[in-house]
């Protein structure tokens, strides 16, 4: 895996004779082969961006449903013939190429200690105990592997190529100013080059300002990690900047030049989208990722409520509410009914204040009747045996009926005391 990169490196260094330029000129072959895909993966997000209408239709009319939304999406993408992938490739392609260099560069400056009667071809000539470049992952008979042999230190333009810039800052800042530049020069093309996507990139509908500039200063963060690396990595990413400036400037030129073109159009479909998100949420500002899918997340709570009440709507938490209770909320009555006194002859005693006050009498016989309260039924005991510690009934006490209802067998006699 590290063979070629590392043989190419050496065959550019065989031309140049500066290590430099030869990481620089791999750095440019590097991004030679990849801007067809880059050019591909952009021609892919204007397409995607110019769908957005549709797309944003498609997500309000399946909210609830997320399979069916799917499926839709799938079918706008084959009629259009667009692949959301496609975007994707050169992202997934600098992470290789990253380790693969950064493994590269610490084979190139791979330190041994030199002991008597050593065999190592790189300690020929090298007193014992000092410490010097022993090359790998290239061909002993290469140049670049004859020129690092039994050395310290990978010069080129005065600066080690072979240490980060951390450690030159770490044994002098005056020394290490002249790293940290390096550093300072990569981010401030990292943040040009933000600037030139900005400028002409739609922003998503669904993106926040935040997003937005957290999405612009990523890389100028991703710059400042570099501090760590070894130098010649942070050449390596300071040419593939520049590189990428020049490769935006036609980028702009092929898919924004005229007024019809792709890019326009696609910036055309972004307003409207964001338009028609800004309607939907009321005229307020575009919500962030976690925002939406939070809404989405609730639609889809609410569909799945809609369908288990059949269609009538969620009620939430009506029968921990309530209780059983009626719908007014009152408590019902736990109080037994008063009694109803009886007179001689099985009649109803009327009050001494009704027989007083005729008037009420009449009038009180106008007024309908209340209905009386039901008389709670007595409840029978299920219980079988008799319960401990307890005298077992006799015939002169009565029985408690039985669980079934039927009278229960006679009590035994006592047997007489002797």
């Amino acid at each position: 895996m590290f063979t070629a990169p590392a043989w190419l490196v050496s065959q550019f260094y065989s031309l140049t004779h500066n290590y430099a330029l030869a990481i620089g000129l791999v750095a440019l072959a590097v991004m030679i082969l990849v801007t067809p895909l880059t050019l591909k993966s952009t021609k892919g997000m204007l397409e995607m961006q110019r769908l957005q209408p549709e797309m944003k239709r498609l997500q309000a009319q399946y909210r609830g449903d997320r399979q069916k939304l799917n499926e839709e999406m799938m079918k706008l993408y084959q009629e259009h013939k667009v692949n959301p992938l496609a975007s994707c490739l050169p992202l997934l392609i600098q992470m290789p190429v990253f380790f693969i260099m950064y493994r590269v560069l610490h084979g190139l400056s791979r330190t041994v200690t030199c002991v008597a009667d050593t065999t190592n071809a790189a300690c020929a000539g090298i007193p014992t105990g000092a410490r010097v470049f022993d090359p790998d992952h290239i061909s002993k008979s290469s140049q670049l592997w004859k020129d690092l042999k039994g050395k310290q230190e990978m010069l080129s333009f005065g600066l080690d190529l072979s240490k980060s810039p951390a450690h030159f800052i770490s044994e002098s800042v005056g020394k290490g100013l002249i790293y940290a530049t390096l550093v300072v020069i990569l981010g401030l093309l990292y943040f040009a080059q933000q600037k030139m996507v900005a400028s002409r990139a739609a922003v998503s509908p669904t993106m926040s300002a935040t997003q937005a500039k957290l999405m612009q200063y990523l890389p100028v963060v991703f710059a400042v990690f570099q501090i760590f690396f070894l130098t010649g990595l942070v050449i390596y990413y300071i040419t593939q900047a520049i590189f990428r400036i020049g490769q935006n400037f036609y980028i702009t030129k092929k898919f924004y030049g005229h007024e019809h073109s792709l890019g326009r159009q696609a910036q055309a479909a972004s307003a409207r989208a964001r338009d028609e998100a800004a309607k939907d949420k009321g005229g307020d500002a575009p919500r962030g990722m976690f925002a939406q899918a939070k809404l989405d997340a609730q639609a889809r709570r609410e569909a799945l409520e809609q369908k288990k009440t059949g269609g009538a709507g969620p009620v939430r938490g009506a029968n921990s509410r309530t209780n059983g209770r009626p719908a007014g909320g009152a408590r019902p009555s736990s109080a037994k009914p008063a009694p109803v006194q009886r007179s001689n002859g099985n009649k109803p005693a009327r009050n001494d204040a009704v027989k007083n006050n005729p008037a009420k009498s009449t009038s009180s016989k106008n007024m309908p009747a209340e209905t009386p309260a039901p008389v709670p039924e007595p409840v029978v005991s299920k219980r079988v045996t008799p319960p401990k510690n307890r005298p077992t009934p006799s015939a002169s006490r009565p029985q408690r009926p039985t669980a079934s209802g039927r009278p229960g067998a006679p009590a035994r006699p006592k047997p007489p005391k002797k």
